[in-house]
């Protein structure tokens, strides 16, 4: 009887020490992804913001040169007003583009203050996420 209970208290010790060491490696990758995800973050946004900014064409295109649906050349006139148009619609994506910066500065501004603070934690464990020990 003595040898079954320790037995048990040994199977239950071994089970404590596995957990202890679970719960340290889980700390250790924490504390990894809490160094590591503020510049892993920033990276994907730089990136994605990059891949969303339009392509400015690299080369010009003349309008002469491209026939127009009933097969006729444009008049002078036409190419005017339609070059026009499209200068007339980048100035507005432009200036939506600029009128939008400052409220996307303060949310990067916020986040990165946030990802500040998580850093600021030195590893340390929140009490919600210990396990709590039965009786």
């Amino acid at each position: 009887m003595a040898n079954q209970i320790r037995s048990l208290g040994s199977e239950e010790e071994d089970e404590v020490e596995k957990l202890e060491a679970d719960v340290n490696q889980m700390a250790q990758k924490i504390l990894e992804f809490r160094t590591t995800l503020p510049s892993r973050i920033k990276n994907a946004l730089s990136s994605d913001l990059v891949a969303q900014r339009p392509v400015a064409p690299t080369t010009h295109i003349n309008c002469q040169e491209a026939p127009t649906q009933s097969g006729k050349e444009p008049s002078p006139v036409e190419q005017d007003q339609d070059t026009a148009e499209k200068a007339q619609l980048l100035k507005q994506k432009i200036s939506n583009n600029f009128s939008t910066m400052p409220v996307l500065i303060e949310r990067m501004k916020r986040c990165i203050s946030r990802f500040e603070s998580l850093e600021s934690c030195n590893g340390s464990i929140h009490p919600s996420f210990k396990r709590k020990r039965k009786g």
